[in-house]
Order: C-alpha cells, then structure tokens, then sequence
C-alpha cells in the first residue's frame, strides 16, 4: 500500500502529465493564465500548467458553411428563396476566441442577415443574371464585418434562386416578348441596309444609262431561264412615261 506521500507524488505526476498538449500542424492553442490571455502556442507539443492555465483549440483551417435558404423580397416586389455557401477560416486565434461567442454560428447568422439584406436591394433580374457582382458585394460585406473576429472570408457563392411557379411562366413569357422584339429589331434592321443598298445601286445606274440597259437585259436572261409558261416582259420606265403622258393630254 502507497503511504501519504506515494498519493501526493502520483497526484503530482497526473497533473504534470495532463499539462502536455498536442496541437496538430492546422490547430493553434489560445492560452488564458488566471483568466488572462497569455499567448498563442502550436503546433506541435507544448505544455498548458493544470489549474493555472487553460488551453482552447483553434482550428485554422478553411470551414464550408451551406447559408440555409432565406426569404428574399427583392426590389422589384418578388419573393424568391436564396441559399448560398460561404468559405472562411480564422487567421487571428486569439480574437477569434476573445472577441465574439462560438465565431462560427456568428458567422452564420451574420451571413443570413446579409444574404437577406444584399439581395433585397436588387431586382430579380440581376440575382439571375448578375451573381458575380453579388457574390463579391456579399464577400466584400462579411469580410470587412467579421475582421474584428479574426475570421477571413475568402468566397461567398450564390447557389440557388428558387421562384414561384406562377412566376416561372411570367418570365418565360416576358423572354418570348423578347425575343419577338429582337427578331423584329433585326427585320427592321435588314430592311433599312436593304433600302440603302438600293439606294445606292439606283444611284451608281443613274450615273450611266447603258448601264441601266444592262441591267435590263441582265433582266431579261434571268426571266427567260426561269422553266414557266407565264413571261414578265419589264419595261423601261422611260419608255412608258412619255407615252402615258400623252394619253394623259388626250
């Protein structure tokens, strides 16, 4: 049987032992000596003093959070639901444990609040078409906010914009009214070099009248080499005017 002392010594030995800490290459140790913060230790073994010192784990690595779907009423009065995933990790142990309570639901609920925020300012349209310039607005917004926790977000990506179904069909027909107005834009478009092509045809054959009666015999060949039985003899508008004003006189 250990006497008195035996127990004090194997006392003393369980507690150097429980002093000794493995901190892995990704871990940090935030260190608090009577309550204070102290240092930051690791990685690799170090040794945290029982009773006096406690010792809390800090892991540096990046953290995929998945942002749950949110309620977004964008400015144009649609209500959509948007989720998103953001990366991050801590690059300030200390802060990350000194200044805020449990850094990573902060992060959440500050990222739902500004996913909700963000998206509220702009129109459908642009959380559609325009998720690069939101995704950076979004980043750009968390980092700054959450610098004084020590915590870097890196990238917030949007992932899905889910709609109504009733507003599926408003888009899907607005995209055909598009679409309309571009082919008729284009049509419009053909017509007006169409017009000023002939223009300028007329123009270089007014400048020379054989040319204009070779273009009438050009004419001519391309209507016999048609396989009809109806002919379109053409004639010259100089020819016909005179004679129609003369019958005109008479």
């Amino acid at each position: 049987m250990l006497g008195l002392g035996g127990v004090i010594v194997l006392a003393v030995l369980g507690l150097l032992v429980a002093g000794v800490k493995v901190l892995n290459e990704y871990e940090r140790g935030v260190v608090l000596t009577f309550g204070h913060y102290t240092g930051t230790k690791g990685p690799g073994l170090i040794y945290v003093f029982p009773v006096i010192q406690q010792m809390m784990r800090v892991d540096l690595r990046t953290i995929v959070m998945d942002v749950p779907p949110q309620d977004v009423i964008s400015r144009d009065n649609v209500s959509v639901k948007v989720n998103a995933v953001i990366y991050f990790r801590v690059i300030d142990p200390a802060r990350a444990m000194l200044q805020v309570a449990q850094f990573y639901e902060a992060t959440s609920q500050l990222a739902q609040t500004t996913l909700r925020s963000v998206l509220g300012r702009h129109e459908l349209d642009e959380m559609l078409t325009e998720r690069d310039a939101l995704n950076r607005d979004l980043q750009e917004i968390l980092d700054k906010a959450t610098d004084a926790w020590g915590v870097k977000v890196a990238t917030v990506e949007i992932k899905h914009v889910d709609i109504d179904e009733s507003m599926i069909r408003a888009i899907a027909r607005q995209a055909e009214a598009e679409r309309s107005r571009r082919a008729k834009i284009i049509h419009a478009e053909g017509e007006h070099q169409a017009a000023v092509r002939l223009r300028e045809a007329a123009a270089e054959l007014a400048r020379e009248p054989q040319a204009l009666q070779l273009r009438y015999l050009q004419t001519l060949i391309d209507v016999a080499g048609e396989k009809n039985s109806t002919i379109v003899f053409p004639l010259p508008m100089d020819l016909i005017t005179p004679l129609m004003k003369k019958l005109g006189k008479e």
